[in-house]
């Protein structure tokens, strides 16, 4: 007859098994385990604790042994399992990623799951699988721009300084135009959207003119000044600038965060400024307009208005837009900006490394 090896505990393994077989934040296995482990100690064989804690025997026998190999390590964790083998081999999966990531199919940009299949020898439903597990998304692909400007750092944070720590007294406005708006009118009515069945539009559209949106946006609040005009130039920035001017307290600075396009530059609109000394003008650096919190509005214009819209002419354009700002402006929302400066220029200067890597390969 086998007889179980006798337990011997110290007093801090007492203290320590005692405690965790009355507490209630563990997990039951745990406070079951240390039972076990006390029940030996105080001398009862086996089969009398595992008929008191309602197990086998084996599972008694296997927590003595493991506490006396490991001590009270051994009980936090349950033993390594082997577990059924994966049905794809590592030499499979490896070369899937290799391949995804560092070559091209011969006749194509990208891989799909049907040439990579036929590649590698596989099933679609593996390449699918491999390609989930892996975050991998070869059909995807997005826009990017490190800028090259020699002024970024400086630039950057003095935009980012207005954003988290804007000065008393004074308004922080994000200003742009969204240029060439289109009139857009469609070849024939679409469908409506019911059950089943998405709502359609023909592929094909009548050119009905085009508008464009002066914004400026409020970083306090989320208000929105705006002004729809046919061109771009100078002349309409100065009548926009004139419009801010009037739209707000006399008694505020303003802050203007615009981007490097000509208009905001032009000689006629530094004689402007010179004589409304409030604005004070504040230019992304070059390639980075993101940092522009007002193309966050013209993103929300674009998808919610402008997108599905349908516009017989510039009018109706130009009303459909007057309307989504004066919605807006009802129930106005900031835009948090939650990233500092060194956050962002770590993220470039990551950038930048890997664009010298890719470049120098």
């Amino acid at each position: 007859m086998r007889v179980a090896p006798p337990m011997v505990l110290s007093s801090e393994q007492r203290e320590a098994l005692e405690q965790r077989s009355r507490t209630r934040s563990l997990p039951a296995r745990v406070v079951e385990r240390a039972r076990i482990i006390l029940l030996a100690a105080a001398g009862q064989p086996n089969k009398e604790i595992a008929a008191q804690l309602r197990m086998t025997d084996h599972k008694v026998a296997r927590w003595r042994e493991r506490f006396l190999k490991l001590g009270l390590a051994g009980l936090e964790k349950d033993a390594p399992r082997s577990g059924r083998k994966p049905s794809i081999p590592a030499a499979t999966v490896q070369r899937v990623i290799q391949m995804t990531t560092q070559h091209k199919p011969a006749n194509a940009t990208h891989w799909s799951t049907r040439t990579m299949a036929e590649a590698v020898g596989i099933s679609e439903a593996t390449v699918r699988r491999i390609w989930r597990k892996n975050g991998l998304k070869p059909h995807l692909v997005k826009t990017f721009k490190v800028s090259n400007d020699p002024l970024f750092a400086e630039k950057l944070e003095a935009i980012v300084g207005l954003y988290l720590h804007p000065p008393e007294h004074a308004l922080v406005l994000c200003g742009d135009e969204k240029s060439q708006i289109q009139a857009l009118d469609r070849t024939q009515p679409g469908l409506p959207l019911k059950p089943g069945r998405a709502g359609t539009m023909t592929h094909d559209y009548k050119r009905n003119g085009t508008a464009t949106l002066f914004a400026a946006l409020n970083t306090l609040d989320g208000n929105v000044i705006s002004l729809c005009q046919e061109r771009h130039r100078h002349q309409e920035w100065i009548k926009f600038l004139r419009l801010v001017n009037d739209a707000t307290s006399e008694n505020k600075q303003l802050h203007l965060i615009v981007d490097n396009y000509a208009t905001h530059k032009h000689p006629a609109v530094q004689r402007w400024l010179k004589r409304h000394p409030r604005f004070h003008m504040h230019f992304t650096p070059t390639g980075a307009s993101w940092l522009n919190m007002v193309e966050r509005f013209f993103r929300d214009l674009t998808q919610n208005r402008l997108r599905r819209g349908v516009f017989r002419d510039v009018m109706e354009l130009v009303e459909a837009i007057d309307n989504f700002v004066d919605r807006h402006n009802e129930h106005p929302k900031s835009f948090i900006w939650t990233k500092s400066a060194n956050d962002i220029l770590e993220k470039v200067k990551r950038a930048r490394a890997s664009l010298h890597t890719v470049q120098s390969e």
